[in-house]
């Protein structure tokens, strides 16, 4: 008979940021109140977006402005994530980057050179505003052999007016032009979850990760190895969860109902 064996108790949370904490530039009830009893409790935890728009710093305050008190170093996005990830293939590298601070700061601070002449890599993250000019660019310099790194395959992102194109619909682009397809470092790659778990000191079998998407956030984590809990406050429904072969740990109405837990 197959035993199921019991997880160990969680001492280190991940979660997602928009959808879990904050929806629609607005906190999700408890959510401030969550984040500060993680904090209280002295337990690792990480803030994760796919979004590489903005550095760590820049999401602190974008969280301070609604009530959340957040350390910098909680923070965690598929653009530092990237820059991690360059680094231990090949440090010291060359890049051509499109992007915006979030992503080139990142590159900047694991030393790397930003440069259109045979980089070693044409690394695509998301920007308000993709250039045409850019785009063609990064064509040319994979079609000459840089090899091409995506921060995330999110096809679309929320805008007031809104879906715009995100990386995913962008690197779609490119790799029907260049016929290479790009390496995804952003959810749902487990490697999004394994640096977020170095970068604290936690084990994959005492964390739990938070999110909103059956799609990204619970994958991850489950193919990380690590509990997963779905928020209904976000993208993904009670119903949603039917259409998917694979299961949260829990699903749950709101990070409100984990306070407790903490």
């Amino acid at each position: 008979m197959l035993r199921v064996r019991e997880r160990k108790p969680i001492e280190s949370w991940l979660t997602d940021m928009d959808g879990v904490l904050v929806h629609e530039g607005v906190p999700v009830p408890g959510a401030p109140e969550f984040v500060n009893r993680l904090r209280s409790s002295g337990k690792p935890f990480l803030i994760l977006t796919n979004n590489s728009i903005y550095t760590a710093r820049d999401l602190q305050a974008r969280l301070r402005r609604i009530g959340f008190d957040v350390p910098e170093s909680s923070i965690w996005t598929s653009a530092l994530a990237t820059a991690q990830f360059l680094d231990t293939q090949r440090p010291g590298g060359t890049a051509y980057v499109i992007g915006e601070a979030g992503l080139t700061t990142a590159m900047h601070e694991v030393g790397y050179i930003l440069t259109d002449t045979e980089p070693d890599y044409v690394v695509l993250g998301e920007t308000r505003t993709y250039s045409f000019e850019a785009i063609t660019a990064a064509i040319r310099l994979i079609n000459n052999g840089a090899r091409f790194i995506c921060t995330n395959p999110d096809a679309t992102g929320p805008s007031n007016e809104g879906a715009l194109p995100a990386c995913g619909a962008v690197a779609a682009l490119i790799s029907k032009a260049t016929g290479i397809e790009p390496y995804f470092i952003g959810k749902p790659n487990p490697m999004m979850m394994r640096s977020a778990l170095n970068s604290i000191d936690a084990h994959s079998e005492t964390t739990a990760m938070i999110g909103d998407r059956m799609d990204t956030d619970v994958l991850c984590g489950l193919e990380a190895g690590l509990e997963t809990i779905l928020v209904l406050s976000g993208i993904s429904t009670a119903a949603d969860v039917e259409r998917y072969p694979y299961r949260p740990s829990r699903i749950i109405p709101s990070v409100a109902h984990l306070i407790d837990e903490i």
